[in-house]
């Protein structure tokens, strides 16, 4: 159901913007967040983004250089990833957060119902 793409090699200091569309569901009704996972460690929220853009939650490593973002017509979530380091490279997965009424977006990978299947990103020094 969801479709990550965008992912790349980069050099530090570049730029990638990751895209995830979602081929069915009431997209515009969903949390979304992006995850990543370097190799050797545990899977990450890097981003979320409520379903009415307007509350978000970036993670402090990435403060400032990454942004989400979504259009809800053509159903699909950016992560615009700017001024990249080698600490960044990771695969990349976004996700869908369903059920999300309150206190949205929620934060914990177990809050998310469907997995993209993951965009690797790759950042050289």
């Amino acid at each position: 159901q969801l479709q990550a793409s965008g992912g790349g090699l980069v050099q530090a200091g570049g730029s990638l913007r990751l895209s995830c569309v979602a081929s069915e569901g009431t997209f515009s009704s969903w949390a979304m967040g992006w995850f990543r996972q370097a190799p050797g460690k545990e899977r990450i929220l890097v981003s979320a983004i409520a379903w009415s853009s307007g509350s978000t939650y970036v993670e402090d490593s990435v403060l400032g250089r990454f942004t989400i973002s979504r259009d809800n017509a053509k159903n699909t979530v950016y992560l615009q990833m700017d001024n990249l380091n080698p600490d960044d490279t990771a695969v990349y997965y976004c996700a869908a957060d369903i059920v999300c009424v309150t206190n949205c977006p929620r934060r914990d990978p177990s809050s998310y119902a469907y997995w993209g299947q993951g965009t690797l990103v790759t950042v050289s020094s």
